[in-house]
């Protein structure tokens, strides 16, 4: 996710916002994908923010028609759990015949974040993941970033959870010749927290996502599907899956063999169509991909 999610939160619970349906177009499969399946695959709930604000219910049972197996919330207008408990929420999404194993957590610093790691244990969720910039600038403000990250992994430990971590392009501009996510991996416990990579925003910051993958295999335990417009320049430049410049087949049978086990799938643009739209586009990409 980027700066942009602080409009959205902002906002609040209702937006008003309408979205024209138009009709799908383009290529939707890459030539290198193969007959066979993923498994399971989930979705960020921030890449159909504005329709989840105003129907959470309608949004989650659209999802799993499309065929999402897996939820990773954010705290939205409405919480994690978007105007449900805890318990509403898991057995909503539970009778779904989906599995929310994740959620975005606002502020790490904040006190209130032992009841939202007791409230994501609570209802079995494995990761409590930070989204956001840190605002750390140098080697030492990330080596006390870590120390938190550590804090917050023993606060979800007690919880039955991990803490992870999300990335954005930004982590890997070196500081005095180190690269953030370098000190942040290398000073954080690998038992209590994990890493959540972002492929997208790795390739953004001209970065291979398999060598991270390899030299820090069994630290990131999910990652983010989301496709990169062929040829932008532009940071905010996400499109369907498929359509885009990144080969998703060949990095996620890595990603599997150095240790991911869950695919997420994030869209953050929506040219030509709507959230939801993009949504069932994405899923119909992932249903093709062969591990």
């Amino acid at each position: 996710m980027n700066y942009k999610r602080r409009e959205f939160l902002k906002m609040g619970g209702s937006l008003a916002a309408a979205f024209a349906a138009a009709p799908l177009a383009g290529k939707l499969f890459n030539d290198k994908i193969e007959d066979a399946k993923l498994d399971k695959f989930g979705m960020q709930l921030w890449t159909v923010k504005m329709a989840l604000a105003k129907d959470p219910q309608g949004v989650l049972k659209q999802l799993a028609d499309d065929g999402y197996k897996q939820i990773e919330s954010f705290e939205g207008g409405k919480g994690m759990f978007w105007g449900m408990t805890p318990a509403e929420f898991k057995k909503y999404v539970d009778g779904l015949g989906m599995t929310a194993i994740s959620s975005h957590c606002n502020d790490i610093y904040n006190n209130s974040f032992e009841k939202k790691a007791a409230d994501a244990g609570s209802i079995g969720l494995k990761f409590l993941i930070s989204p956001s910039e840190s605002g750390a600038k140098t080697v030492d403000d990330y080596k006390k970033l870590a120390d938190r990250f550590n804090q917050c992994g023993e606060i979800c430990k007690k919880n039955g959870l991990k803490f992870g971590y999300h990335n954005h392009w930004a982590i890997f501009k070196p500081i005095d010749g180190q690269v953030p996510l370098d000190i942040l991996l290398a000073n954080s416990d690998k038992d209590s927290v994990t890493y959540e990579m972002d492929i997208y925003w790795v390739v953004t910051a001209k970065q291979d996502p398999e060598e991270w993958l390899k030299k820090y295999k069994g630290r990131f335990h999910l990652c983010h599907v989301k496709d990169r417009i062929k040829g932008s320049t532009e940071e905010d430049a996400s499109c369907n899956l498929g359509e885009g410049s990144i080969d998703f087949p060949k990095i996620l049978k890595t990603a599997k063999e150095n240790g991911v086990e869950y695919y997420i799938v994030e869209q953050e643009r929506y040219d030509n169509t709507t959230e939801m739209g993009c949504a069932k586009v994405d899923a119909d990409y992932l249903k093709k991909i062969n591990f």
